[in-house]
């Protein structure tokens, strides 16, 4: 099936209303935005706690559910935070390699 068909397909599921429906989240706009907020640090060992508050079982459904969200959020933040920094160290080694071919050239020197 082509990525043409399957967006008629969907396109058809949805105005038929066989969409899924859009699970409530467990975690309020104002946990969100703090986690938004968090230091990659802070983010991690939250994570690591998620994962074993996950791992050591015992809780109930509604409350791993819970701890999956925070996790899923948390990742998410982390994942956000090493991107910029991967950004910027893309940024600063191309910076370098440019200034590196310009070293020592006529250019260089004009200026």
């Amino acid at each position: 099936m082509s990525d043409t068909d399957e967006e008629q397909t969907q396109q058809k599921e949805t105005e038929q209303g066989k969409e899924q429906p859009v699970l409530a989240s467990a975690l309020s706009q104002k946990e969100r935005e703090t986690i938004a907020k968090l230091p990659y640090e802070q983010a991690r060992d939250q994570l690591i706690q998620a994962v074993q508050a996950l791992e050591a079982g015992g809780l109930d459904l509604d409350a791993s559910m819970r701890q999956w969200e925070i996790g899923e959020a948390l990742a998410k933040r982390a994942q956000e935070l090493l991107g910029q920094v991967r950004a910027k160290l893309d940024a600063a080694q191309q910076e370098q390699a440019s200034a590196g071919a310009q070293a020592g050239t006529q250019s260089n020197l004009d200026a």
